[in-house]
Formats: C-alpha cells, structure tokens, sequence
C-alpha cells in the first residue's frame, strides 16, 4: 500500500515564515510601520529589491538562522522602479509555494502627503524635476496594481505615529510578540541623573541605612540591607502605591506601541535604599508575567 507523501498545509506554514510585504505611497508611513513590526518580532529589511526576496526567504528557510526568522517583513516601493514590475508576479510565485505572504499598502490624501513632505522638505522620489504633487501622481500610477492585489489598505491621513503603530499591532501581533521590556535601574542623586529613565522614583524620603554603622559598608544587595530598608512602613506603603500604579499604566504603554520602558530607582549614593528597592521592585513585576530585569548603575563604586 502506497503511503501519501502529500504535505498538509500545517507542514507547510511550519517550513514556510510569515512574510508581511509593506508598500505604498512615499509619505505614508512605510517607515513607522517597519519599526512597529521589528518591535513586534518580525526580521525587517527596508527598501528591498524585489529579485532579492526569493534569496531572503531560502536563508530563512535554512541554516541556524532558520529557528529566529519566522517572521518576516519588507518595504518593497517605487524605491526600486526598475524591478518593481516583477513583484506582483513574485508574490503569486511565493503564495503557490504555500509562503504566507500578506500584502499592507498605505496611502493618503495629496494634500496630506504634500504637507509631510514640505514639513521633511525631503524630495519626492518620484518628482524627478517636477513638483511633490506630480511625483504623487505618477506613483499613485505605478503602483496601482500593488494596491489593487493588497491585503490590507490603511488610509493614514488621520492617524498619528501611535495610531498607526496600534493599528498594525492589532491586524499583526501575536502571542510570540516581546512584551514590553521593564528595566529597573538603581542609582544614586549624587552621581547624576540617568539620561534613560522613562519614570524616575526619589527614595530619600526613606531612613538611610547609611548611618547604621553595621550596615554602611554592605548594599542594597545584602539581605540585611534589604530587611532594614523594606521593613520600614514608608516603603511597604511606597511597593503598594507603585504595585497599583504600575497596573495601571503599564498596559497603556504597550497600547501605545512602547516596546521598552526604563523605570529609575534613586536614593543619595544608589548604593542601599535604591538597590534594595529596585531588586523588590522587579521581582514583583516579574510575578506579575511583565518582563522586568535590574540594573544597579552605582553599586560597582562600592564594591572591589
């Protein structure tokens, strides 16, 4: 009895990566959506020739790289005029192969598009010696077939930055998608004001273990630092008022689209108060499945 070799398409989305194909006109949001994708995990390449693509997904295909590149992004615009009429016939090519290949093309208004590139003062690439408004029109031209074979049409002239970002996460994301990475970062006032910090906490308000003689050579590392900095009830309190905060603004950050967030620690010297409030700190972000780690800027001043 002959047994049938015949893959099923679950074989086949496993062998193939999801491909996600950006185009569309010159001041549309080409660039912010490959920047939303390449925060959501995809591998990214802007500005591709098209007879490169069939290239790209064999190296995703194969080798060690295999594993990582399951998904997969590429602006593909009039940038490259003199292949872009072998993109429509190619992406067929790769859909017959059973590659999941999805088509985004964006797009707005002329006047909107000719205020972004006023605002820029960058030059159409399609204006040649003519006018911005005349290089929308003869793109608008070219690439009407990739618009007519598109996926998904999104129509930016009302949306911001973010609006954009949070549209493509909704169509795009999924469960494999990186969190929003937390680092909390320790540091002392005295030693300057870390440039990174998204939000930044003052502990000074806080007995300073410092002038407990047994305790200032150690660190907020050490267990007994940490024991007389967290049972104080100012700090109890502070972890409960942080806790409920960081539940509420935190979704709302990866609703906006933020892929990192850097939360600043801060006491006088960033060697006791912060430290230990910092490792407290992230550890309870981690029991709440946010990705968090810490950093301690300032303890390497303290310690051989």
């Amino acid at each position: 009895m002959t047994e049938q070799l015949d893959e099923t398409s679950e074989a086949v989305a496993l062998r193939h990566p999801q491909v996600v194909i950006i185009s569309g006109l010159s001041g549309s949001g080409k660039s912010t959506s490959i920047r939303a994708l390449e925060d959501m995990g995809y591998f990214c390449i802007d500005n591709l020739p098209v007879p490169l693509l069939p290239k790209v997904l064999e190296l995703a295909q194969a080798g060690p790289s295999s594993g990582h590149w399951r998904r997969l992004a590429f602006v593909v615009d009039t940038r490259d005029h003199v292949h872009l009429d072998q993109a429509e016939a190619m992406l067929e090519e790769l859909r017959d192969e059973g590659v999941d290949v999805q088509v985004t093309f964006l797009e707005a208004t002329d006047e909107v598009l000719v205020r972004r590139f006023s605002e820029t003062r960058r030059r159409h690439p399609m204006s040649e010696e003519g006018t911005v408004r005349e290089g929308i029109q003869k793109e608008r031209q070219h690439l009407g077939d990739m618009r007519a074979r598109a996926d998904l049409v999104i129509d930016t002239t009302n949306h911001t930055v973010h609006t954009l970002k949070g549209l493509l996460k909704e169509h795009f994301s999924s469960t494999d998608d990186p969190p929003l990475a937390i680092t909390v970062l320790s540091f002392g006032f005295k030693h300057g004001l870390p440039v990174e910090c998204d939000l930044v906490f003052d502990l000074r308000f806080l007995a300073n273990p410092h002038f407990v003689e047994e305790l200032r050579p150690q660190t907020g590392l050490d267990e007994p630092v940490q024991q007389f900095v967290l049972g104080l009830p100012e700090a109890a309190r502070f972890l409960s008022l942080f806790q409920e905060m960081a539940e509420f603004i935190l979704p709302m950050y990866e609703r906006e689209g933020k892929s990192y967030l850097t939360i600043g620690i801060g006491c006088t010297g960033g060697k006791h108060r912060s430290v230990a409030m910092a490792e407290t700190i992230a550890a309870r972000l981690q029991g709440r499945n946010w990705k968090a780690n810490v950093r301690h800027r300032d303890v390497p001043r303290y310690v051989d």
